[in-house]
């Protein structure tokens, strides 16, 4: 046996303490003065490796498109709020979240609706889905929104939707750190004293400013801790992808992947929320690797399907999965003629910032995992 091994046994063994009727009652007694020892739960906190409650999950548009639509009919935004059916993973039901502590859910609203503006800790994404006439503002900042743009609503900045007199029935995914928030005891909640704000910058004024690649303003000075480019657009967004698959071969576990970041730093666009996208090419099959944090992916163009710990997922556009922390995963386009896009919200700046990024790829076949299911 090699000396790692049996350490790790030694060490197990010193964890699984054979309970005696000594032992129970030494145990009942720490528990009444608010104490307990620590060998009855260190395999539980203290695992070899990151144990994910979260369960890989795919949540196919086609089946939950005209449920998030019939709830027009049932609630109004007024009083429930928020439209949004949210999606919920059986590992993770008691905080409400779609994958680690990411909740997500799919907003709708017709036209002519608004919802009250509010502001809260939790910082916030919407991926527009469906639609045409939605705009969200921030913090008196209007930004029109078309499918596949990506809007961000930075904790404790003021904001609210709505859809115009004249557009469509609009859906768009809502991604928050709320389960984060709430597990630091730290979230806040707040209505908007006039249920509305005044739009006190010109309509798509961060897009103007701060969307020009490769430029800042002059004078444009930002202290904020996210960034102020509010609105990333799909069109910039692919355009410069395809620019990027003429240029270089991209990662073999990822394709061709950008992330969205603050302008100002080149850093994440949120503290706790980042947000990246990437091309598959036409037939390409990625390499199956493994990584700490949660990722919550959206397919904005495309067809194909990943491998998440030996499971299948076939996606399609507007379908939406689950990678867990320390999930095995692989992803391939299954198209010889389209490329495929991938949308992906995640916690890696948290994991960042905190040290914990831990990364790790597939040795065996080849480099992709055999599907058992």
């Amino acid at each position: 046996m090699a000396r790692h091994d049996q350490y790790r046994e030694e060490v197990a063994g010193r964890a699984n303490v054979e309970d005696t009727p000594e032992l129970l009652a030494y145990y009942s007694d720490l528990e009444k003065k608010g104490a307990a020892a620590l060998w009855t739960v260190a395999n539980k906190i203290e695992p070899w490796e990151p144990v994910s409650q979260s369960v890989p999950m795919i949540w196919r548009y086609g089946d939950l498109r005209d449920d998030v639509l019939r709830s027009v009919e049932l609630v109004t935004p007024e009083k429930a709020g928020r439209r949004v059916i949210y999606l919920d993973n059986p590992g993770r039901s008691d905080v409400a979240a779609a994958v680690g502590w990411i909740y997500a859910g799919l907003q709708v609203m017709h036209p002519g609706e608004r919802a009250s503006a509010h502001r809260h800790s939790a910082s916030a994404i919407r991926f527009i889905m469906e639609g045409q006439g939605a705009y969200t503002v921030v913090d008196g900042h209007k930004m029109t929104l078309g499918v596949n743009d990506f809007v961000l609503t930075p904790n404790g900045t003021w904001h609210e939707h709505a859809v115009d007199e004249a557009g469509t029935p609009c859906i768009w995914q809502d991604g928050l750190d709320i389960p984060f928030v709430n597990a630091m005891e730290a979230n806040f909640y707040e209505v908007h004293p006039d249920l509305a704000q005044a739009v006190t910058y010109p309509v798509d004024d961060v897009t103007r400013t701060w969307g020009n690649p490769g430029l800042t303003p002059g004078g444009g000075a930002w202290d904020k801790d996210y960034s102020p480019l509010f609105k990333y657009e799909w069109d910039r967004t692919y355009e410069a992808l395809s620019g990027l698959a003429q240029a270089r071969d991209g990662s073999p576990f990822d394709g061709l992947l950008m992330e969205y970041v603050n302008p100002v730093t080149n850093g994440p666009v949120m503290q706790t929320l980042g947000a990246s996208m990437q091309m598959l090419r036409p037939g390409e099959k990625t390499k199956a690797h493994r990584h700490t944090g949660s990722y919550l992916y959206q397919v904005c163009k495309g067809s194909g399907h990943s491998v998440i710990n030996g499971k299948r997922f076939d996606w399609t556009e507007r379908d939406i999965f689950c990678v867990p922390s320390w999930a095995w995963h692989e992803h391939a386009n299954g198209s010889a003629r389209e490329d495929a896009c991938l949308f992906c919200l995640s916690d890696l700046p948290v994991m960042r910032a905190l040290g914990l990024y831990r990364e790790e790829a597939f040795g065996d076949n080849g480099g992709q995992q055999p599907v058992t299911a």
